[in-house]
């Protein structure tokens, strides 16, 4: 598969970022990228513990990879050569790799004598903005599914002097273990700029001058683009109270999940404080913040295990907010630690993940002729709240939507946000102007990851082309989805299938098209497989939409949904209603016990269907949730 383009960025440092530290004082100084203008905050930390342990639960999130990693077997395959065993084409490969890992720094390091580092490809440096009431950090995780930001404010600093605007910064392992072993009873000065002085004897003090050419691989800025927009999407927000957060994260640290699925659900029952249940243990954590407010519901998360990074945080966190988005989208966690503010993302993405297609799609502005208009009117709008944002500063969708439509209005900034130049503050719910680039991403470059995801874009394109003609639910396993696509190009059908795991993910995919006969997986999807996933997940949103009306009720045939409650023992008891033309089938029982079943025949669909309908309704007003309105 051809691979996917990249961003060429050049970064300058003046020198890199380093602790200066004494026995009662210590200065930290931060590098940015002096490409960028004058930018810069400086002052002395008013909280040291808080500036270190924050500072080092960003950089394990940065950090944090959690793709599937083979064992070395590089020393095994060097004994079998030594005993004269065949060169095999795992034992070439090995050294090969082993090779690349061990020597990518030396490589990296021979420059053609300018002082700059070869082209590398890799995720962009730690970007820092300066706001005129708080200074804030944003990084990316290294599998490109977590993404946090830090925001200082300017309470934390006294005497503070600042340059408003955006920059990238030297945010090297070096700088993060120095600050690790900052002395927090010493007064702790913060200088982050671009310039560190000029002459023999400021370079001798700060370190050579780092210049350093990446090429920026598309997916990684996508994903780092499409985090941001989805924060702009409406949520059901719950607060949780610090105990909270520590009973999660030690069930965590203490089980090890050997089975799926792995992820952390909400129940939120209106007037009751939010519960959490980890799975598969069906662990139950009674929550103690505040009642929830809103519609009953039943969240599935996952990305769970990269709450264990915010255990550092733990003595400083006065309050956790959890925002949960939709199907397939970010769960944005929001900690108060007083002076500092934490949002992290969390998603089930990764780099090597496809299935997260559908979620990127539901993201992007929709292309096509009969938009034109509507576009270019979106485009113009997206400038004007720019320049409002850029003119007064952070505000919060209201001031932006005044005299227009909120909806228009949430599309617009959604469009500047993956632009690069406008960024959604989740914890204070403003929208601030961030300029990433000094020129505005194309959100064309970012729309999709690969050629093939293109090619299923263009599929897509034609009417009936995509269809899903089978959904089959497996008990415990997920759901198996089979479909038919029309290739003009190629005047052909092909079959695709695939499985949907009870995480979301997806597996034992299976196509008929030549791509796939000849390299199964291994070079990636096909385009068929991956315009199924994306009509799938368009047709249930679809459906979950019509399902709201009479109309839409009328058209549906077969479905199944999940309901739930929890007892006041703390039992829970799960009731699951099917629809199939004339057959309403029910389950019930206790989650951890056999379901007792029952099959109802009607003499027409309709029948079926009013008392399927009427089922739900009565689970409703019994106190049961609806498990499957909403899957994070």
């Amino acid at each position: 598969m051809t691979a996917a383009p990249a961003r060429p960025i050049l970064l300058r440092y003046a020198a890199p970022s380093e602790l200066a530290a004494a026995p009662l004082h210590s200065s930290v100084r931060l590098s940015l990228d002096g490409a960028r203008g004058p930018v810069g905050v400086r002052g002395t930390v008013r909280d040291a513990a808080l500036f270190r342990d924050a500072m080092a639960a960003l950089a394990t999130i940065q950090e944090s990879d959690l793709r599937y990693k083979g064992r070395d077997r590089t020393a095994y395959l060097a004994y079998l050569m030594k005993q004269g065993k065949k060169a095999t084409a795992a034992i070439w490969e090995a050294q090969k790799a082993f090779l690349e890992g061990a020597f990518a720094d030396d490589a990296e390091g021979q420059g053609d004598g300018s002082g700059a580092k070869p082209r590398a490809s890799g995720a962009l440096d730690p970007v820092l903005t300066v706001h005129p009431d708080e200074v804030s950090i944003e990084v990316f995780s290294r599998d490109e599914s977590a993404y946090a930001r830090l925001a200082f404010s300017s309470d934390l600093f006294e005497g503070r002097e600042a340059a408003h605007g955006t920059a990238f910064v030297d945010l090297s392992p070096r700088i993060v273990e120095q600050i690790d072993r900052l002395r927090v009873y010493a007064k702790v000065e913060l200088d982050a700029g671009a310039a560190r002085g000029d002459g023999a004897a400021a370079r001798a003090t700060c370190g050579a001058p780092i210049e350093r050419s990446l090429a920026v691989p598309t997916t990684w800025l996508r994903g780092f683009l499409q985090v941001q927009s989805a924060a702009t999407l409406p949520a059901v927000s719950c607060e949780l109270a610090p105990i909270d957060l520590y009973n999660a994260l030690f069930v965590l640290r203490t089980r090890k999940a050997k089975k799926p699925p792995r992820g952390l659900r909400f129940e939120l029952v209106p007037g009751k404080p939010p519960r959490l249940i980890l799975e598969p243990w069906e662990i139950l954590i009674e929550g103690h913040g505040p009642p929830y407010e809103g519609p009953p519901r039943v969240v599935r998360t996952f990305g769970r295990q990269r709450l264990l990074a915010l255990s550092r945080l733990l003595p400083h966190v006065r309050r956790a907010r959890a925002e949960l988005r939709g199907p397939g989208l970010p769960v944005f966690w929001v900690l108060d630690l007083g002076r500092a503010t934490l949002t992290i993302a969390l998603t089930g993405w990764t780099d090597s993940s496809w299935a997260s297609a559908a979620s990127f799609d539901a993201l992007m502005p929709r292309e096509g002729k009969a938009g034109d208009k509507a576009r270019a009117a979106l485009d113009a709008l997206a400038g004007k709240q720019l320049a409002l944002l850029r003119e007064q500063g952070p505000l919060p969708l209201a001031a932006l939507a005044a005299g227009g439509g909120a909806e228009d209005a949430r599309a617009a900034l959604q469009l500047e946000c993956l632009r690069g130049r406008v960024l959604y503050d989740v914890a204070r719910r403003v929208y601030r102007p961030r300029e990433l680039f000094a020129d505005p991403v194309d959100e064309r470059e970012i729309r999709y990851s690969s050629p093939r995801e293109a090619a299923a874009h263009r599929l897509l394109g034609a009417p009936g082309a995509v269809r899903p003609t089978k959904v089959h639910e497996i008990a415990g396993e997920g759901t198996e989805i089979h479909g038919e696509v029309a290739d003009r190009e190629a005047h052909r059908d092909f079959s695709p299938r695939f499985t949907m795991d009870l995480e979301g993910r997806v597996s034992d995919a299976w196509c008929s098209c030549p791509t796939f006969r000849r390299s199964g997986l291994r070079e990636g999807p096909c385009e068929h497989m991956i315009a199924l996933r994306v009509a799938y997940a368009r047709e249930r949103a679809e459906r979950d939409a019509l399902r709201q009306t009479a109309e839409g009720r009328s058209l549906i045939r077969a479905e199944t949904r999940t309901y739930v409650r929890r007892e006041a023992s703390g039992a829970e008891v799960v009731y699951r209603v099917s629809l199939d033309d004339r057959v309403v089938h029910l389950s019930w029982g206790a989650r951890a016990e056999a379901p007792r079943h029952q099959r109802i025949w009607f003499d027409t669909d309709g029948e079926a269907r009013d008392a399927y309908f009427k089922r739900l309704d009565v689970l409703t007003s019994s106190g049961f949730v609806d498990a499957d309105a909403s899957s994070a």
